[in-house]
């Protein structure tokens, strides 16, 4: 059985991680039209393609045709927006804490790099 263009949508979304309501608010549609999407009611089109193309850094190759690797190179790291995310709904002392933790950890990954182990 040959995969579709909506069998792709749905294994971005989940290899990202995202919930549909996650996914499609970044690229300004609704989750009932992004449902669609996944179900195979709507067509994607052409707006819709550059959206999940530029905004999650898939390879448009691979979305349309199923040819290439899943993410191009410039991919956005979605981690990072998740975590400015939750770190900005915290209040201040969190924030520093949570600073001061990641720190620690960088500071032993990097030690460990030289044991060729982690922690």
């Amino acid at each position: 059985m040959s995969e579709t263009t909506r069998d792709r949508i749905l294994k971005i979304r989940e290899t990202l991680g995202l919930s549909q309501t996650e996914f499609c608010k970044r690229i300004f549609v609704s989750q009932t039209y992004f449902s669609n999407l996944e179900n195979g009611n709507k067509k994607l089109n052409d707006r819709i393609i550059a959206l999940i193309c530029s905004q999650y850094g898939v390879n448009k190759k691979y979305l349309i045709e199923g040819k290439g690797e899943m993410f191009s190179e410039d991919l956005p790291d979605i981690h990072l927006a998740q975590l400015l995310e939750i770190f900005n709904k915290l209040e201040k002392p969190l924030q520093e804490c949570v600073v001061s933790q990641v720190r620690l950890l960088v500071e032993a990954w990097e030690k460990s790099k030289g044991e060729n182990r982690f922690l």
